[in-house]
Protein backbone atom coordinates (compact mmCIF):
# COMPACT_ATOMS: atom_id res chain seq x y z
CA UNK A 1 0.00 0.00 0.00
CA UNK A 2 1.39 3.37 -0.73
CA UNK A 3 0.99 6.52 0.72
CA UNK A 4 1.11 9.96 -0.60
CA UNK A 5 2.43 13.33 0.56
CA UNK A 6 1.67 16.55 -1.50
CA UNK A 7 4.89 18.18 -1.57
CA UNK A 8 5.88 21.28 -3.44
CA UNK A 9 8.98 20.74 -5.65
CA UNK A 10 11.75 23.41 -5.55
CA UNK A 11 13.39 21.78 -8.44
CA UNK A 12 11.05 19.77 -10.06
CA UNK A 13 12.36 16.17 -11.12
CA UNK A 14 11.82 12.55 -10.46
CA UNK A 15 13.81 9.87 -8.14
CA UNK A 16 13.61 6.86 -5.91
CA UNK A 17 15.27 5.55 -2.97
CA UNK A 18 15.87 4.70 0.69
CA UNK A 19 15.48 7.69 2.97
CA UNK A 20 18.40 9.10 4.97
CA UNK A 21 16.14 10.87 7.88
CA UNK A 22 18.16 13.94 9.67
CA UNK A 23 16.11 15.81 12.44
CA UNK A 24 19.65 18.25 12.31
CA UNK A 25 19.92 21.01 9.68
CA UNK A 26 23.10 20.51 7.72
CA UNK A 27 25.53 22.85 5.44
CA UNK A 28 26.26 20.64 2.99
CA UNK A 29 30.16 22.79 2.81
CA UNK A 30 32.34 21.03 5.66
CA UNK A 31 29.50 18.81 5.65
CA UNK A 32 29.41 16.12 2.47
CA UNK A 33 32.24 14.54 0.93
CA UNK A 34 31.28 15.02 -2.70
CA UNK A 35 34.16 12.39 -3.92
CA UNK A 36 32.18 9.99 -1.50
CA UNK A 37 28.99 10.93 -0.75
CA UNK A 38 29.59 10.60 2.84
CA UNK A 39 28.55 13.24 5.62
CA UNK A 40 31.58 14.02 7.04
CA UNK A 41 30.33 16.75 9.89
CA UNK A 42 31.12 14.87 12.48
CA UNK A 43 28.68 16.81 14.76
CA UNK A 44 26.08 15.64 12.76
CA UNK A 45 23.35 13.14 14.00
CA UNK A 46 24.36 11.44 10.44
CA UNK A 47 28.09 11.35 10.12
CA UNK A 48 29.44 8.78 8.30
CA UNK A 49 26.45 7.76 6.47
CA UNK A 50 26.46 8.04 2.92
CA UNK A 51 23.06 9.27 0.99
CA UNK A 52 24.69 8.45 -2.52
CA UNK A 53 21.59 7.22 -4.27
CA UNK A 54 18.68 7.98 -1.35
CA UNK A 55 16.85 10.66 -0.44
CA UNK A 56 18.03 12.71 1.90
CA UNK A 57 15.28 14.06 4.40
CA UNK A 58 16.25 16.96 6.84
CA UNK A 59 15.18 20.07 7.82
CA UNK A 60 17.01 22.44 6.41
CA UNK A 61 20.54 23.71 5.07
CA UNK A 62 22.60 25.88 6.61
CA UNK A 63 25.49 27.83 6.36
CA UNK A 64 27.75 28.72 3.21
CA UNK A 65 26.72 30.02 0.23
CA UNK A 66 29.59 27.30 -1.10
CA UNK A 67 27.14 24.56 -0.40
CA UNK A 68 25.55 24.68 -3.66
CA UNK A 69 29.10 24.32 -4.98
CA UNK A 70 29.24 20.88 -2.98
CA UNK A 71 26.21 19.58 -4.27
CA UNK A 72 27.08 20.70 -7.80
CA UNK A 73 30.06 18.65 -7.31
CA UNK A 74 28.93 15.67 -5.92
CA UNK A 75 26.11 15.43 -8.72
CA UNK A 76 28.87 15.85 -11.58
CA UNK A 77 30.70 12.83 -9.67
CA UNK A 78 27.80 10.91 -9.00
CA UNK A 79 27.80 10.47 -5.58
CA UNK A 80 25.04 13.09 -4.44
CA UNK A 81 21.69 12.28 -2.99
CA UNK A 82 18.82 10.87 -5.45
CA UNK A 83 16.61 13.44 -4.03
CA UNK A 84 16.13 16.05 -1.13
CA UNK A 85 13.04 16.62 0.97
CA UNK A 86 12.99 19.49 3.45
CA UNK A 87 10.66 21.92 5.56
CA UNK A 88 12.38 25.11 4.60
CA UNK A 89 13.21 26.51 0.84
CA UNK A 90 17.19 26.15 1.20
CA UNK A 91 17.87 28.50 -2.14
CA UNK A 92 21.65 27.67 -1.83
CA UNK A 93 20.67 23.77 -2.02
CA UNK A 94 18.34 24.84 -5.11
CA UNK A 95 21.15 26.46 -6.73
CA UNK A 96 23.04 23.74 -6.72
CA UNK A 97 20.52 21.61 -8.65
CA UNK A 98 19.80 23.88 -10.65
CA UNK A 99 23.51 24.59 -12.28
CA UNK A 100 23.46 20.85 -12.49
CA UNK A 101 20.28 20.33 -14.38
CA UNK A 102 22.01 23.64 -16.94
CA UNK A 103 25.31 22.11 -17.42
CA UNK A 104 24.79 18.40 -17.05
CA UNK A 105 20.93 17.76 -17.32
CA UNK A 106 21.19 16.12 -13.90
CA UNK A 107 19.15 17.95 -11.34
CA UNK A 108 18.71 16.68 -8.03
CA UNK A 109 14.83 16.95 -7.31
CA UNK A 110 14.29 19.05 -3.98
CA UNK A 111 10.96 19.11 -2.63
CA UNK A 112 9.76 21.26 0.25
CA UNK A 113 6.90 19.19 2.59
CA UNK A 114 5.22 20.51 5.42
CA UNK A 115 6.60 19.93 9.18
CA UNK A 116 3.56 17.15 9.66
CA UNK A 117 4.38 15.30 6.74
CA UNK A 118 7.92 15.64 6.72
CA UNK A 119 7.80 14.06 10.53
CA UNK A 120 6.09 10.75 8.86
CA UNK A 121 8.87 9.75 6.83
CA UNK A 122 11.33 7.05 9.04
CA UNK A 123 15.08 5.99 7.83
CA UNK A 124 14.57 3.60 5.02
CA UNK A 125 11.37 4.42 4.12
CA UNK A 126 11.57 3.99 -0.03
CA UNK A 127 10.27 7.45 -1.53
CA UNK A 128 9.53 7.88 -4.88
CA UNK A 129 9.66 11.45 -5.49
CA UNK A 130 7.55 12.71 -8.86
CA UNK A 131 7.52 15.84 -11.08
CA UNK A 132 4.77 16.99 -9.26
CA UNK A 133 6.35 17.03 -6.07
CA UNK A 134 4.24 14.32 -4.38
CA UNK A 135 6.21 11.47 -2.67
CA UNK A 136 4.89 8.37 -2.50
CA UNK A 137 5.98 5.87 0.65
CA UNK A 138 5.76 2.28 0.24
CA UNK A 139 7.94 0.41 2.80
CA UNK A 140 10.95 0.73 4.88
CA UNK A 141 13.60 -1.67 4.63
CA UNK A 142 12.38 -3.95 6.83
CA UNK A 143 9.51 -4.43 4.17
CA UNK A 144 7.13 -2.91 6.58
CA UNK A 145 4.16 -1.23 5.39
CA UNK A 146 3.98 2.97 6.10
Amino acid sequence: MERILNGRPVVPGAATGAAVVSTQPISLWGGLDPKTGRIIDKRHERYGEVITGKVFVFPQGKGSCTASAVLLESIRLETAPAGIININVDPILALGSIVAKELYEKPVPIVILSQKDHATIRDGDCLNIKLDGTIGITADRAGKSP
